[in-house]
């Protein structure tokens, strides 16, 4: 798999679509913290690391009766194509309706965060 964060992206995608209850991945940290962003900012229900020797990730998908929380998702940076930004170059998603992932100094966070702390870095993408 050239890139992980894209198949995660476009199974939670999937899982909405069509109202599974939840979804499976296997594990690496960067797809951890990913999906922990999406916990604090309210886009998923629970997120369990699962297995000993080899983990997976269970995101609970969140719904509003039968509309998923999550109503797009984009990948910005590419492996064939990486997007770096600065902290004053970092885009608003939907004017601050949704949310942006940086991948910085000091670890992956939200856009917001990373205006906050001045830090700029690769812009992973964005949620809505």
């Amino acid at each position: 798999m050239s890139d992980p964060i894209s198949d995660m992206l476009t199974r939670i995608r999937n899982g909405g679509r069509a109202l599974l209850p939840a979804v499976q991945m296997p594990h690496s940290k960067i797809k951890e913290s990913v999906a922990k962003i999406l916990k604090t900012e309210g886009y998923v229900a629970d997120v369990l690391v699962e297995g000993e020797k080899k983990k997976t990730i269970k995101i609970r998908l969140k719904y509003n009766g039968k509309k998923n929380v999550i109503e797009g998702l984009k990948r910005v940076s590419k492996p064939g194509l990486r997007k770096y930004v600065g902290s004053t170059e970092i885009p608003r998603v939907l004017g601050g309706l949704g949310v942006s992932i940086v991948s910085t100094s000091e670890g992956l966070m939200t856009g917001t965060q990373a205006k906050k702390k001045n830090l700029g870095g690769e812009l992973l993408c964005y949620i809505w």
